[in-house]
């Protein structure tokens, strides 16, 4: 698909979930969350990118790793996505603080400076200088992008000399037991939401990508995951309206929606537990860091 196409149907399809998305993902993610958090390992005082954002969760936890003095920056290709992490900072007392201390970094000479903000912004152009970051965190959203290549590379060019990346992406298909939701989804119109979803899961080949952007000392790891659903409803609510394939299911009618759901629930039969479901998932973490003294 061509990828201004792909795009907009991210930026339709999250937008079209995110109400729903903290409530129906937020514990299933958290395994990967925390993992991520663990390699990046941010600061107190830090400039830290979280690219692909959501609704706010790993910037929230990530604005209080660094505290008053640091700067958590969220960008998301979803409006919605990036109101609703806004509502979150804004709840939490992160959304504004006054100006910084002289001789700290600010975004604005002169402006006062948040703590955590937010924008809608495109990974694969980061409307940032080189070099502004110590960190940039990417948390289960490489998959979406188009060109995660070109990701990978903006991701460094606005990091600073010895800056840092942390990434979190889905581990292989067969370990994912929810992946038959896109062949059933796709066999009643062709969504094209991530066509190759599982790629950067597979073997090293998310620490290959960073190792061709220029990232070194890069370090991976696989985590075994368990999505766990109540009953079934649960279960189909988070596949389908409230993650990749929202898009493709606010179109679908009330027969279609009952025949993939249908569907669906036999693809997890095998992990059914009396009324409620437990998913195995997989999760595959990479970090890595920019040369001290880069060559290009």
């Amino acid at each position: 698909m061509e990828p201004r196409l792909q795009r907009r149907i991210q930026r339709y399809g999250w937008d079209l979930a995110a109400a729903v998305y903290e409530q129906r993902w937020q514990a299933q993610l958290a395994p990967a969350h925390e993992a991520l958090m663990a390699l990046a390992s941010p600061q107190p005082g830090e400039q830290v990118l979280d690219v692909a954002c959501g609704t706010g969760l790993v910037a929230l936890a990530v604005a209080e790793a660094v505290g008053p003095e640091g700067q958590v920056l969220g960008t998301d290709l979803s409006d919605r996505m990036v109101d609703a992490a806004r509502q979150r900072a804004a709840q939490r007392g992160m959304s504004r603080r006054p100006a910084a201390p002289k001789g700290a970094r600010t975004a604005a000479e002169g402006n006062p400076v948040s703590q955590l903000r937010f924008a809608r912004m495109d990974a694969e152009q980061l409307a940032f200088p080189d070099g502004g970051f110590d960190l940039a965190l990417c948390a289960l959203g490489l998959m979406y992008v188009p060109e995660p290549e070109k990701a990978l590379r903006e991701m460094r060019r606005v990091l600073r000399p010895n800056g840092r990346v942390a990434l979190a992406v889905w581990g292989e298909r067969a370990r994912c037991g929810w992946s038959a939701l896109f062949p059933i989804v796709d066999a009643e119109v062709r969504s094209e939401v991530c066509p190759l979803f599982f790629r950067l899961g597979q073997r090293d080949a998310l620490a290959g990508l960073c190792a061709e952007a220029g990232f070194e000392r890069i370090v991976q790891q696989r985590i075994a995951s368990t999505l766990c659903y109540d009953d079934a409803e649960e279960a189909c609510g988070a596949a389908f309206a409230g993650g990749p394939v929202a898009l493709a299911w606010s179109r679908f009618g009330d027969e279609t929606r009952l025949r993939v759901q249908a569907r669906y629930l036999a693809a997890i039969e095998p992990w059914r537990r009396g009324s409620g479901y437990r998913i195995p998932g997989e999760f595959v973490i990479v970090a890595g860091a920019v040369p001290a003294h880069p060559s290009r």
